[in-house]
């Protein structure tokens, strides 16, 4: 009977054991997919997104700017024909 107990208790330890080497090993492989993903996104040149939403509210701006400068400039053609 005590060398039953000795054996699941060996049995157990080895599985703990091997239970923490597996953790250990994703834990490796997480670490390097992330840091390979990184350098891909790196790599590949692409725009942080805050960049890009300030990108589009000043493009956004500019074309409404745009838009109220052709009406004026129309109006004022407009002005010089009537003339």
């Amino acid at each position: 009977m005590n060398q039953n107990n000795r054996i699941f208790d060996g049995l157990g330890r080895v599985m703990n054991e091997a239970a923490g080497m597996a953790d250990g090993v994703r834990r490796e492989v997480e670490t390097v997919v992330k840091s390979q993903a990184q350098r891909i996104v790196n790599d590949m040149d692409l725009v942080k997104r805050e960049d890009f939403d300030a990108l589009r509210e000043l493009v956004q701006v500019q074309g409404e700017e745009i838009d109220a400068l052709r009406k004026e400039l129309a109006a004022l053609r407009d002005g010089a024909k009537a003339k």
